[in-house]
């Protein structure tokens, strides 16, 4: 990607390309310029999390629109599944998402949707760069001799809740259930509560009280053992977490077992099979999907293709070849017959309506997947060459993959947001995976580390 843009987007505060007011509002011209209508009018959505810069973002990104004679539609804390929603319901030109969404508070971001919903192509997020990174971009906002208007969208979080009702057929269809949320200090802590609650569900809410730092905090999808605690503690059925934006799940089953994005991968795709509804047969993932998930699936009989790490590769990929639910173990999952983009509140209504349907538990469905051991560590890095080039890297690596044979895999890559790189080993034996991971991420540490 350029300068501006990562794999989930424009970079935040902290990280490499500074997402400053300035920068922001020259965005928001930039996506007038790209995006204007026909009649020169340009209809834009913006949504947030909780963060504390969120306002000063929505500002300055306002300013900038309104400088190009373009029209903004405030929609406020809303999940960013939530504001693809509403740019592909409405007759705006594009949604924008200020998040940084797992990332700590102190980074943010911004997230683009088109007209249509989905997140954009590589192609256009690189004109995108070009016009904001282009001194004549403020030029453009000289020859508009009327300023756009600002709106808020008062019901956008109802609008967003019908949405997601429509998914199911019956009244209160989750009755009798008792679901714990976390809803990561983020952009669910209204909406995901209050949807549970009117489809029937006992609900019980943690991590619901943003003060605008305590967002992804100890707290959601990324760290979901508080979560475990309660939902045993509780004796829930279920308990989901999400992510700051609200467009990931983890799920923790009755037991206070973890269930993350592959396990429900297989689970809504059986269910989807069994009814026929799963379209060319297929579920798309990404390398970083376990062992354990191309096995479940090739013995369910189900074809299984693989992406680069990123939603948007998962999306590009489902679209290209017709799959219908495709995801990442990381609890991005996409169910394309129901919305353009990752939804986490969607995710949780359709693991539910599996166990349902399968008039199983959770526990029980997550053995549906029989996990190879997997470990994960990421190394800061000062910079990011292409591995291949870094020989000390490389021998490392190949000297590991003869080891482990055909009994796992190794897989090393960057953040596409963080200064980080990702070293991921899978291997017969929980010891063996940990030293094997351990002596790559030494290498990268000793080459590229601070």
């Amino acid at each position: 990607m350029g300068k501006l843009f990562g794999t989930d987007g424009i970079r935040g505060v902290a990280n490499e390309y500074p997402l400053t007011p300035e920068m922001a509002m020259t965005i928001g011209r930039a996506v007038v310029a790209i995006f204007k209508s026909n009649n020169n009018l340009s209809k834009i959505v913006i949504g947030k999390d909780t963060r504390l810069s969120g306002f000063m973002i929505e500002h300055a990104l306002a300013s900038g629109i309104c400088s190009m004679g373009g029209e903004v539609h405030l929609a406020g804390t809303l999940p960013t599944p939530g504001v693809a929603f509403l740019a592909s319901s409405t007759d705006a030109n594009a949604g924008i998402v200020i998040s940084a969404s797992h990332n700590p508070f102190y980074d943010n971001g911004i997230k683009i949707f088109n007209g249509d919903g989905f997140k954009l192509s590589d192609e256009l997020e690189a004109k995108i760069e070009k016009t904001a990174l282009d001194d004549q971009t403020i030029a453009l906002s000289k020859s508009v001799r009327e300023t756009g208007r600002v709106r808020r969208l008062d019901d956008a979080s109802q609008r967003y809740k019908e949405f997601l009702k429509r998914v199911l057929s019956e009244e209160n269809p989750f009755k009798g259930m008792k679901i714990v949320l976390d809803c990561s200090n983020g952009a669910t802590c209204r909406v995901a509560p209050q949807l549970f609650d009117e489809l029937g569900a006992k609900v019980e809410s943690i991590s619901v009280q943003p003060d605008g730092k305590n967002i992804n905090a100890n707290c959601g999808s990324e760290h979901p053992d508080k979560l475990a605690q309660e939902v045993m503690g509780r004796k829930a059925d279920i308990g989901l977490a999400f992510d700051g934006d609200g467009d990931r799940l983890i799920a923790v089953d009755e037991k206070g077992q973890i269930v993350t994005g592959d396990r429900i991968l297989a689970i809504c795709a059986k269910v989807l099979k069994q009814e026929g509804r799963l379209k060319n047969n297929l579920v798309v993932s990404t390398v970083m999907s376990n062992l354990g998930l191309r096995i479940a699936l090739k013995d369910m009989g189900i074809n299984h293709v693989m992406t680069n790490v990123g939603d948007r590769y998962v999306l590009e990929e489902m679209l290209t070849s017709g799959a219908v639910i495709g995801g990442e173990d990381s609890g991005h999952m996409i169910f394309l017959d129901n919305h353009t983009t990752g939804d986490g509140v969607l995710t949780g209504i359709k693991l539910i309506e599996a166990m349902q349907k399968e008039c199983k538990t959770l526990s029980e469905l997550r053995e549906i997947i029989t996990v190879f051991p997997q470990v994960l560590i990421s190394v800061n890095v000062q910079r990011k060459p292409d591995i291949q080039t870094v020989p000390k890297i490389v021998d490392v690596v190949h000297s590991v993959e003869k080891i482990l044979g055909q009994k796992g895999r190794v897989l090393v890559r960057y953040s596409g947001t963080q200064p980080l790189c990702r070293v991921m080993v899978e291997g017969p034996s929980k010891s063996e995976t940990q030293k094997y991971c351990q002596q790559i991420a030494d290498v990268i540490q000793s080459e590229l580390g601070k």
